[in-house]
């Protein structure tokens, strides 16, 4: 028996012993990242799988996955006050839950390339994103918004990006994940609930002449604070409790446009795949004395 068949058989062994966090309903522990407890509402599809991201033993956030286009269509978190820095020392993970049982249901860093085509089916892997010249690997729960080093770690995992062209990434939309960071740091007082997605309309990044990884047209976002300091400036008292963003993923004309929720929702509506009955928060982030009292 030669090395390499022994370590695909260890590798076998070792995703074969985790247990499966892709669930029908999220977790009590990972509706934590919810405002209220629910999820977004009206995304409903056979290829969607909702994943509780679990890293170093905790739920860090939520991820709505697509296995077919194998992108998340949304990552919804909480927002941690931090001074903005990256994590640069991770390797990027996969989610063994999407393709085998497991008894951590926690994400794990790549195996070596052979052995990826034995999760490929239901998720991208490295060689999607490799020698490709127009994208990047693009967070929708960036590194930035969270503080402790496991958070931040646990965004490093392939079913939290998408391919975003390269400039959108490091121009408009970095730009947009600081003012966000910088807002809520400075005027949220309770906890600041985000949930960021994409739309797409069909591109799709080749692999072997195989659609694999899907290319998102827009990309969007919104939080909800309840708990804001109403002695803010009125431009940024007026952007809460909740308020929303979407940008064109492309080199140009891909400037960010702060839009209500409302707006963004009723965008999403012609622009997606959601139904009537799509809502980001539930009740629309509308505060109640249950909520502040948390």
């Amino acid at each position: 028996m030669g090395p390499r068949t022994v370590l695909q058989m260890l590798v076998c062994c070792l995703l074969g012993t985790v247990r499966s966090e892709v669930q029908k309903d999220f977790s009590p522990e990972c509706r934590e990242f919810l405002f209220t407890g629910k999820a977004p509402r009206g995304l409903e599809n056979r290829s969607l799988k909702k994943i509780c991201q679990r890293y170093n033993g905790k739920a860090r956030y939520v991820t709505l996955y697509d296995v077919v286009d194998h992108i998340p269509v949304y990552s919804a978190y909480t927002f941690k006050r931090s001074d903005g820095s990256k994590k640069v020392d991770i390797p990027w993970m996969f989610e063994p839950q999407l393709s085998t049982s497991s008894d951590s249901g926690e994400m794990q860093p790549f195996p070596p390339n052979f052995l990826h085509n034995s999760f490929s089916d239901a998720q991208a892997v490295l060689d999607d994103y490799s020698n490709i010249v127009d994208f990047e690997r693009g967070h929708l729960n960036p590194d930035e918004h969270q503080a402790h080093p496991d958070d931040k770690a646990a965004t490093y995992t392939l079913t939290n990006v998408v391919p975003q062209v390269r400039e959108f990434n490091i121009g408009h939309w970095k730009r947009h994940e600081h003012v966000i960071r910088r807002r809520l740091n400075n005027y949220c007082r309770g906890t600041a609930y985000i949930v960021t997605g994409v739309t797409t309309s069909g591109r799709m990044i080749r692999r072997h002449n195989i659609n694999r990884v899907a290319i998102p047209t827009y990309l969007w976002s919104a939080y909800c604070c309840v708990d804001f300091d109403r002695n803010a400036p009125f431009e940024e008292r007026s952007k809460f409790p909740a308020f929303a963003a979407h940008g064109l993923n492309e080199k140009e004309g891909s400037e960010v446009m702060e839009i209500s929720v409302k707006q963004l929702e009723d965008f999403l509506k012609k622009n997606t795949f959601v139904d009537k009955s799509f809502q980001i928060f539930f009740e629309d982030c509308e505060p109640n004395d249950a909520i502040l009292q948390r």
